[in-house]
């Protein structure tokens, strides 16, 4: 069974082979190196030679990337939890930092020094504990619909056209319209000007994705999500169908030449170590990247992880914490790290563990079976990179269905709880961001509260909500006992507050139980 799931798992995520290697190949990687400005430079197959070994590169870097850290963490925290280079902040480096061809406001050498750095910071946040602190002290209302909102999340993701089965795409009129157009009636903008839902691609996503994959988990087949996956990326590879994957055009002819190659092992070589320590000239911009980079990678990174965590019934509802969670913070962290030296954007936890999660991987077996399928597919590239968006988009929505059970234990008896709550699910997919639904979610329920305290207070007790003895309890308040044993000391205030004691009432234990509150005051 774990085994089984961590190949869901990886199925589900193939995509990113390619699709992180697209994003940031258009960045140029070195080969912009001397020619930044240089328009002409940037159409001369000099150039377009160099970029498609730079994609090649990516190619191996995300696979490796991928393997390493989903092996890792499945290793040293036992959780069945895969990560990978981070679809959007992907998009984030490539398109703001670096920018195409290297138009960005920092060199692609030196965003990759932001990120190396920044992954060492996030090792010392997870020893310090402020990572596990973090995700504690969000009310446990807002945690638990982060989940449900990933869950809409990967439903978007899998009902859209980059990871999924082209159903909607954006618009000028509405957010959201139809999609499933061919790719002749899509603007430059990937809008479809009409013909609307008569993309073959999207029906048989449609049908053998969703429908199938659904149909045989009502009669509670252990493997439906791959054979769905399987189904349809095997009816796609064939040419000349209306559905084809290898399409006869210069894309389309690029990829059935990479995808008959089958097995072939293509080495790192314009990507891997470039970082650059030498910032004069940038420093400003080097700042704002690690800034900018850890701002959004711990709040998304730190809301998945904890998201996965409770999806796979490893959070202890009395902590709010999971086993070995520094561990696996500090595992993602390294990760991030590692890919900055063979090129590549910040990695994240992925959402789309929970496929495998919903295959009924709960270990450690899991991830690490996602991992060895990651070191595979460094070596069968061309055949995984060559699973089209619409195999993989009807797992995204079945897990999506999967996660929104979560909604059930959100406190809907208590507006304070259930309008942030809301506001998280919600804004979550409505913004494409983990981090600013949380956000939007914490500065909701703060304000909510913070105001109706006040009125509390400044009416002596007498002005209160109807029903508030139906509102949960902070968790920041009753698990404050599970704070780094240097926090609590700190917040004591003792000068030494980095210094343990031998004062068992003053040092913290790691059963809530075995450390009495009052010495907690």
């Amino acid at each position: 069974m774990e085994v089984r799931a961590g190949i869901t798992t990886f199925f589900t995520m193939a995509y990113v082979i390619a699709a992180n290697a697209s994003i940031l190949a258009e960045t140029g990687g070195t080969c912009v190196e001397g020619h930044l400005g240089d328009t002409e430079y940037f159409q001369t197959a000099e150039y377009k030679s160099c970029q498609f070994v730079v994609k090649r590169d990516m190619v191996t870097a995300t696979a490796a990337t991928a393997a390493l850290g989903s092996f890792f963490m499945g290793l040293f925290t036992n959780l069945p939890i895969a990560i990978a280079p981070g679809m959007g902040l992907n998009a984030y480096f490539a398109y703001q930092v670096v920018g195409v061809n290297g138009a960005g406001a920092v060199p692609f050498r030196v965003a990759l020094t932001a990120v190396f750095v920044e992954g060492f910071i996030f090792i010392a946040l997870s020893l310090l504990g402020l990572r596990q602190w973090l995700a504690q002290v969000i009310p446990a209302s807002i945690k638990i619909a982060c989940g449900a909102g990933i869950g809409l999340f990967l439903t978007l993701c899998g009902l859209g056209y980059q990871a999924g089965i082209g159903a909607v795409t954006g618009a000028v009129a509405t957010p959201l319209t139809l999609g499933g157009c061919k790719d002749e009636y899509k603007d430059e903008y990937g809008m479809c000007t009409s013909h609307n839902m008569q993309n073959p691609t999207l029906w048989i996503g449609f049908m053998c994705g969703v429908i199938l994959t659904a149909w045989l988990m009502m009669y509670r087949v252990k493997s439906a999500m791959i054979i769905g996956i399987l189904v349809v990326s095997i009816f796609s590879w064939p040419r000349g169908t209306s559905f084809t994957y290898f399409p006869s055009t210069p894309d389309g002819d690029q990829r059935f030449a990479y995808f008959k190659t089958v097995a072939a092992f293509h080495p790192i070589q314009k990507t891997l170590n470039v970082l650059e320590w030498d910032l004069s000239g940038v420093g400003s911009q080097f700042g704002l990247a690690i800034v900018t980079l850890l701002y959004v990678d711990i709040l998304d990174c730190t809301g998945t992880l904890y998201s996965m965590a409770r999806f796979s019934g490893a959070v202890n509802p009395q902590t709010g914490d999971f086993d070995r969670s520094t561990l696996a913070y500090c595992t993602d962290a390294a990760t991030i790290s590692i890919g900055a030296l063979f090129g590549v954007s910040p990695s994240v936890a992925y959402i789309e563990s929970g496929a495998g999660i919903a295959e009924g991987g709960r270990t450690g077996i899991t991830s690490m079976t996602t991992g060895l399928c990651f070191l595979l597919s460094i070596f069968f590239a061309p055949i995984f990179a060559s699973i089209p968006p619409w195999a993989t988009g009807g797992a995204l929505i079945m897990v999506g269905c999967m996660m929104m059970r979560g909604t059930l234990l959100i406190n809907w008896r208590y507006p304070g709880d259930a309008i942030p709550a809301f506001i998280t699910m919600a804004f979550i997919p409505f913004s494409y961001s983990i981090a600013y639904g949380l956000i939007a979610g914490v500065i909701t329920y703060t304000t909510l509260n913070v105001l109706t305290w006040t009125v509390k207070i400044a009416s002596s007790g007498r002005i209160v909500p109807d029903d508030e003895d139906s509102k949960e309890y902070w968790s920041f308040k009753t698990d404050m006992n599970q704070q780094p044993p240097w926090f609590v000391r700190a917040i004591r205030g003792e000068k030494q507050f980095w210094r343990s004691t031998d004062d068992p009432g003053l040092e913290l234990q790691s059963n809530a139980d075995e450390v009495p509150k009052a010495n907690l005051q």
